[in-house]
């Protein structure tokens, strides 16, 4: 990859509970490079989320530094980032074009280009037909491609994804992953993807960082080398399976430890 940095943690720790407290991450260090598609596994625990949320700038790290397009982060999520969570969040009182429209509605943006910006995210997403449909009337899979226009509405240059495809069933969760690696393609964002997922993990991403035990930090940097015109079809390349079986070689010693199992 030789896009240029534009997410660094260095010697990033997080503690909850004060300076004393249970440390949950760290120490890391990760630099994401502009346009890469990063994937974080780990065991359950191990800080995978946290992580997310300190690179997001939703929370400070107890010390060492978070740098976005070389500005340093203090506890805020600044305009170019984008975060789409597991958990449903659409809104159940608003349609699927009142939903995507949720966060422009203080941008302060003639109305024109608030519209236009809806309708492209919504078509790019394959919600057109569905636009005044309300998030009862539509399947999980649904559900999260309204929440990830929602996202994408907002042209965000950095898209953090905590678990999106969790609830999801596994052939959804492939096709699902086939429209995210095409919005990667097409908008030309940088993305980090948090997964439990080997395989979505493996066919998804340009490198996958392994993470340990808690507290977390990384013990593997795999590149897939895969080509960036990618899809679910990957799966049937033998270097597929390969390349998950190494993720669990990193990844079993230390869920055994979250497990309290390990030799």
């Amino acid at each position: 990859m030789s896009g240029q940095p534009q997410i660094q943690l260095c010697e990033v720790v997080r503690r909850y509970g004060g300076p004393s407290g249970l440390q949950a991450l760290g120490p890391v260090n990760l630099e994401i490079r502009s346009g890469e598609f990063f994937s974080i596994v780990g065991p359950s625990g191990c800080g995978k989320s946290t992580l997310l949320d300190v690179a997001a700038g939703l929370v400070a790290p107890t010390s060492g530094s978070v740098r976005f397009e070389g500005k340093e982060l203090h506890g805020e999520v600044p305009d170019g980032i984008g975060v789409v969570f597991q958990e449903d969040a659409s809104l159940p009182w608003l349609s699927v074009r009142d939903n995507v429209a949720f966060g422009l509605r203080t941008s302060g943006l003639p109305k024109k280009e608030v519209a236009d910006r809806v309708d492209h995210a919504i078509d790019f997403m394959g919600l057109a037909q569905f636009a005044g449909h309300y998030p009862a009337q539509l399947s999980g899979g649904m559900r999260q491609r309204v929440c990830i226009a929602r996202t994408l509405v907002l042209r965000p240059r950095l898209i953090l994804l905590d678990e999106p495809f969790g609830a999801l069933d596994q052939q959804t969760r492939l096709l699902m992953g086939d429209e995210l690696l095409r919005l990667w393609r097409e908008t030309g964002a940088t993305v980090l993807l948090i997964t439990h997922a080997l395989d979505e993990a493996a066919m998804l991403s340009d490198r996958v960082g392994v993470m340990s035990a808690r507290p977390g930090r990384f013990i593997d940097m795999i590149e897939t080398v895969w080509p960036r015109d990618r899809d679910s079809r990957i799966v049937s390349d033998p270097k597929f399976g390969a390349l998950t079986a190494r993720l669990w070689s990193s990844l079993r010693e230390e869920s055994l430890k979250t497990m309290g199992r390990a030799a």
